[in-house]
C-alpha cells in the first residue's frame, strides 16, 4: 500500500492554500530535513489524560520525527498547561492548544491520532467517539471497565476503519522469554498457563473534602456515579490497594485488570488464544482461584495456589517451532501503532486482541463476586440462561455519557 494521507489533512491543505493572498514563509521544520519528514507526511496527534502514563504517552510520541504533537486535553489545569508547555518547548513554537473538554480536540478535522490515556471508567466512550471523529487511536490498558464495552469499541473501529491499538508494551517485551519458548515449541502441546494478579476493586466511602480550582471534577467523574471529591478518590499513583482511583470500583477493576491486562495478555498470546474467549470460568478451591477453559481444551489458571506469573505446563516433547507476531515499523509499541496508521494495517495489540485479553479480568471477577463457576457465550456476548450474571455484564452511567 503507497503511503497514507489523511483525507482531512489534505482537503484542509488544499483550502488553506487557495485562500493565502499574502506572500508567507516556509519554515525549515515545515519543509522537513535528513531526520525530520516534511509537515504534509506527518501524522498529527493529540493526546487526552495527561497524567502519569499520559506524560509518558506523550514523551514516547514527542520524541518521533514522524508525528506532529498539536493538542492535550485534560481536565487538570496544571497537568495540561505543563503538558503543553512541554511540546512547545519540544518544538520551540506556540502551536499546541490546551483543552479542558476532549471533545473539542476530537472536533479538529486537522488531528489523525489520539492517545487516550485517562482513568479506565473514561476508556470506551473516548475511543468510540475518537472513531466517529476520524480519529485513529492508541488507548492505554485496560481497555475496558466492562464487558459489554469490548464489542462496542471493536465495533466503532471496523465501522469507521480506524486503526485501534491497546497500550501494553509488557504482552511482548517483558514476556518475550515465555512467549519464544511457547511458540518455539519448548513446552510441547501446551495445557494450560498461569496468571498471578490482584486485587479486585472496592467500594469508595471517602469523606468530602473542598474541590481544587485546578480540576473540573464533574467531567472528571464524566459516565460514572456522582461522588463527592476527595484527593484520593482521583489520585493516579500506580497503587491498587486504596488510595488511587485503580483501586475503586467506580472507576476501575483494581489489580485484577490494572496489571491484569498486562499479565492476562501476555498469557493469551503465549499460549496462542488471543483470537479467543473462554467457554467456561471454573471457580476452584471454594473460590480461592479460578480457570478459564477454552474450546481447545487450553486452561488459563489465575492465582493457581504455588504457581508462578505466567508458569507453563505442558507436554514437554518439543514440537515444531511457529514465528512470533511482532511490531510493526520501528520504536516499540508506540512506533507500531504509528505505522499502522500509515498502512492501515492492524496493529500488534490490535483492540479486538486486546479486549479478548482483558475479558478475563472482567469473566473472573464475575465468577468471584457471584462465588460460583460460569458459562460463558462468546458469540453472544452473553452468559447462556444466568440472568444474575447477565446484569453484571455492564453499568450504569451518568447523563449524557450513555454507549
Amino acid at each position: 500500500m503507497g503511503k497514507y494521507t489523511n483525507p482531512n489533512r489534505r482537503d484542509f491543505m488544499k483550502t488553506a492554500s487557495t485562500a493565502i493572498a499574502l506572500p508567507y514563509v516556509i519554515t525549515s521544520s515545515a519543509l522537513g530535513d535528513a531526520e525530520r519528514p516534511p509537515a504534509s507526511d506527518r501524522i498529527v496527534m493529540g493526546g487526552i489524560g495527561i497524567g502519569n502514563m499520559g506524560r509518558g504517552d506523550l514523551g514516547a510520541f514527542l520524541g518521533r520525527s514522524d508525528v506532529q504533537y498539536v493538542a492535550v486535553s485534560d481536565v487538570r489545569t496544571n497537568a495540561r498547561k505543563q503538558a503543553q508547555g512541554r511540546v512547545d518547548k519540544h518544538y520551540n513554537n506556540k502551536d499546541c492548544t490546551d483543552y479542558n473538554d476532549f471533545r473539542e480536540l476530537l472536533a479538529r478535522e486537522d488531528i489523525d491520532a489520539v492517545h487516550v490515556a485517562t482513568p479506565d471508567h473514561w476508556h470506551a466512550i473516548m475511543v468510540i467517539e475518537a472513531c466517529r471523529h476520524g480519529k485513529d487511536v492508541y488507548c492505554q490498558k485496560p481497555e475496558t471497565l466492562t464487558l459489554r464495552e469490548g464489542p462496542l469499541m471493536v465495533d466503532a473501529a471496523r465501522r469507521y476503519g480506524r486503526v485501534v491499538s491497546g497500550g501494553s508494551q509488557r504482552v511482548l517485551q517483558d514476556y518475550r522469554g515465555v512467549v519464544d519458548k511457547c511458540w518455539g515449541g519448548e513446552y510441547g502441546e501446551i495445557k494450560s498457563i498461569n496468571v498471578n494478579v490482584n486485587p479486585l476493586s472496592q467500594a469508595c466511602n471517602l469523606p468530602a473534602e473542598d474541590v481544587p480550582a485546578d480540576i473540573d471534577w464533574d467531567l472528571w467523574l464524566g459516565p460514572a456515579p456522582w461522588a463527592p471529591y476527595n484527593s484520593k478518590r482521583c489520585d493516579g499513583n500506580f497503587g491498587t490497594s486504596g488510595g488511587s482511583w485503580r483501586s475503586y470500583i467506580d472507576y476501575s477493576g483494581g489489580g485484577m485488570t490494572d496489571w491484569g491486562a498486562h499479565h492476562f495478555g501476555g498469557a493469551t498470546f503465549a499460549v496462542d488464544v488471543r483470537e479467543m474467549q473462554p467457554e467456561e470460568i471454573i471457580l476452584q478451591d471454594d473460590g480461592k482461584w479460578v480457570s478459564f477453559r477454552f474450546s481447545n481444551g487450553l486452561l488459563i489458571h489465575h492465582n493457581k495456589p504455588n504457581t508462578g506469573n505466567l508458569a507453563v505446563e505442558g507436554t514437554n516433547v518439543k514440537r515444531e517451532a511457529k514465528p512470533v507476531p511482532t511490531y510493526k515499523g520501528s520504536g516499540g509499541i508506540y512506533g507500531d501503532f504509528i505505522e499502522c496508521v500509515k498502512t492501515r494495517e492492524r496493529p500488534f495489540r490490535d483492540i479486538e486482541l486486546a479486549v479478548n485479553s482483558v475479558a478475563l479480568s472482567h469473566l473472573g471477577t464475575i465468577a468471584y463476586r457471584l462465588n460460583r463457576s460460569l458459562t460463558w457465550d462468546a458469540d453472544q456476548q452473553q452468559f447462556p440462561n444466568d440472568e444474575e450474571a447477565n446484569r453484571m455484564l455492564d453499568r450504569a452511567r451518568r447523563e449524557p455519557w450513555q454507549l
